[in-house]
């Protein structure tokens, strides 16, 4: 009877498993990118028959939307974390302290990383809880850069952002959660901007691509978040 509960040995074991398959496929993006999940390959290794794998994961899309749900949760709350201990600094501080975070989890974790920078194959559907948890991530850096106005350049991008804010409730309502003063078109500049800039510094930094050039990655990532701060005039 015991095995039924919540918490039991049967949920425990199932648990445990799951972690095994969930591990097992991140090894499979770290040696070959998410193209490389296979539910085959995680059977063997487990010493399991490939349906075995299916009474914990429907597919292999379900598993890999699991994997990218779990990273999102990590580094969101990694973002969090650093919003939260550095509420008293300037706005600036902010930010750097914000983009540290993202980086320093990007670095420790590259293989959940990868699966956050682009669809883990042609055919995969994210399902819309994905875009929810994208959102919780740049959540707090939306809220700093609300707080600035950009000074130069972006003003086409800045007007298509605050139709795209007008014309979805979903995104007006993220806006307002995390900057309820702030202006949508200039706030969601400053998140899309944010965004690519730490995407392209630290998409290459995971794969070693700066390897060999004589500088710290880091120092870049600062430096870009700097003049992003310049920018939208943030002290």
């Amino acid at each position: 009877m015991t095995e039924g509960r919540a918490g039991g040995p049967r949920e425990r074991y199932r648990a445990q498993v799951r972690a095994e398959i969930k591990q097992a496929a991140l090894d499979q993006v770290a040696n070959g990118g998410a193209g490389a999940v296979a539910l085959t390959g995680i059977a063997k290794r487990l010493g399991v028959s490939g349906p075995a794998l299916y009474k914990y994961f429907a597919s292999r899309d379900d598993l890999l939307t699991e994997l990218i749900l779990d990273a999102y949760a990590e580094v969101a709350t990694a973002v969090a974390a650093a919003a939260e201990a550095s509420r008293d600094a300037s706005p600036r501080d902010r930010l750097h302290a914000l983009a540290a975070a993202y980086r320093d989890w990007a670095l420790a974790h590259p293989q959940k990383y990868l699966l956050l920078t682009g669809p883990p194959s042609p055919t995969y559907q994210a399902p819309p809880e994905t875009v929810d948890r994208a959102r919780a991530v740049l959540g707090p850096f939306l809220a700093v850069l609300a707080e600035g106005r950009p000074r130069t350049g972006a003003a086409d991008v800045r007007d298509q952002l605050a139709r795209w804010a007008e014309a979805t409730p979903a995104v007006a309502a993220w806006v307002r959660a995390f900057a309820p003063d702030g202006d949508a078109g200039d706030a969601l500049t400053g998140a899309v901007t944010v965004w690519a800039r730490l995407h392209g510094v630290l998409g290459l930094a995971t794969v070693g691509l700066f390897a060999g050039m004589g500088f710290d990655p880091a120092a870049l990532l600062h430096a870009e978040i700097d003049a992003l701060a310049d920018q939208y005039g943030l002290p």
